[in-house]
């Protein structure tokens, strides 16, 4: 059976802290290489799948983002912001809920493509683009909600990552929350 997120993916939303901020030995081992590496996230879990590797889109709408999302993009709360979930899915488990959220005033000229991505990866448009610059990287611990089994509302904290992108300057707010199976599929230990 595929897995199921609800409507309401994030228990609570994560305490986002520059990566600088965070002590080394507080992230553990394992989740600090996806953390922190500043490249093409698609590429590298194409290569890390061997190419089974699928983006399924959980929503995409016209939405408030959050408060702190808000005050990263420099928008008021009350803006509506198009907002894209999806899980990025190898070998059939989803290995990374991703959120992004795109102030309208970023989907103007070409970047109006980011409103009809569907089920492409947002990474392959980014980094193909030679305007982008990414801002620093934030990290949090973070609790999805998932509809496992009848009995398990959550999955354990995860670590996740968010930064600003900008094309042609104007940004947009990519969070990755990392989920188990990434980790039991590319760590043997």
């Amino acid at each position: 059976m595929p897995f199921q997120f609800h409507s309401e993916i994030l228990a609570t939303e994560p305490n986002w802290r520059n990566y600088r901020q965070i002590p080394q030995t507080q992230l553990p081992y394992q989740w600090r290489n996806w953390l922190l590496d500043r490249g093409s996230l698609t590429q590298r879990l194409i290569s890390a799948s061997k190419g089974d590797f699928r983006v399924e889109l959980l929503n995409l709408g016209w939405q408030r983002p959050s408060i702190s999302e808000a005050k990263s993009l420099n928008i008021s709360h009350r803006e509506n912001a198009l907002i894209r979930e999806v899980t990025l899915v190898c070998f059939g488990q989803p290995w990374v809920y991703a959120r992004s959220v795109i102030p309208f005033s970023t989907l103007r000229g070409p970047q109006r493509r980011l409103a009809s991505l569907g089920n492409k990866p947002l990474g392959a448009y980014l980094f193909r683009n030679p305007s982008l610059k990414r801002g620093p990287l934030e990290i949090a611990k973070a609790r999805l909600i998932a509809d496992l089994a009848p009995d398990q509302n959550t999955i354990d904290p995860s670590y996740g990552r968010r930064s600003k992108f900008f094309l042609q300057q104007k940004p947009l707010l990519v969070a990755e929350i990392f989920m188990p199976a990434l980790f039991a599929a590319t760590n043997p230990n």
